[in-house]
């Protein structure tokens, strides 16, 4: 049995909810969402809740049960609050700026690495060294993240790259002589 499924999602204020056959859309402030809705489990909206209940006694059922309940969860909470990802900088020369809808970033190659910004994803660069991404699909924002950190992983050695803010790099010894 899921524990977590168990558990109804409440809607928070300004966001509404539809749910037609196999779809549930949230619309909120900062946007709006939408996904399909497997068909192991139920979905329905009670009293300003969101309530996910499984079909069949079946182990897909139980394990789409508390999936389907998290996405949900993620899905209002991205349309009235949104999330963030945090990317830092580090190394001697290596910044980022924003231009228009382009991610310019210098990382110590021979050019400079240019990154189109989706249009469902805000980027700020308070400080050159710093990245804020910001949207309202969890998902997303956690890749474009993940796309902008493969440019320059941090290395262990001087610890040099692009790693998520409070990322703790393991770090090496160099040679000895």
């Amino acid at each position: 049995m899921s524990r977590v499924g168990k558990n109804p999602v409440a809607v928070p204020s300004g966001v509404t909810v539809s749910i037609t056959a196999g779809q549930i859309m949230a619309k909120g402030k900062l946007g709006e969402l939408g996904m399909r809705v497997s068909g192991d489990v139920a979905v329905t909206l009670e009293e300003g809740k969101v309530w996910v209940k499984p079909l069949r006694e079946t182990k897909q059922a139980r394990v789409m049960w508390g999936t389907t309940r998290n996405l949900v969860r993620s899905m209002l909470t991205g349309v009235s609050q949104g999330y963030r990802k945090s990317l830092e900088i580090s190394g001697v020369g290596y910044r980022a700026a924003v231009q228009g809808k382009t991610l310019m970033l210098q990382l110590g190659y021979s050019h400079d690495v240019n990154y189109p910004i989706p249009s469902d994803i805000q980027i700020k660069c308070e400080k050159p060294t710093s990245i804020l991404i910001t949207g309202a699909d969890k998902q997303r924002v956690g890749q474009v993240a993940a796309e902008i950190r493969d440019f320059r992983k941090p290395e262990p050695y001087k610890g040099k790259g692009i790693m998520y803010a409070g990322e703790r790099i393991v770090r090496k010894e160099g040679k000895k002589k």
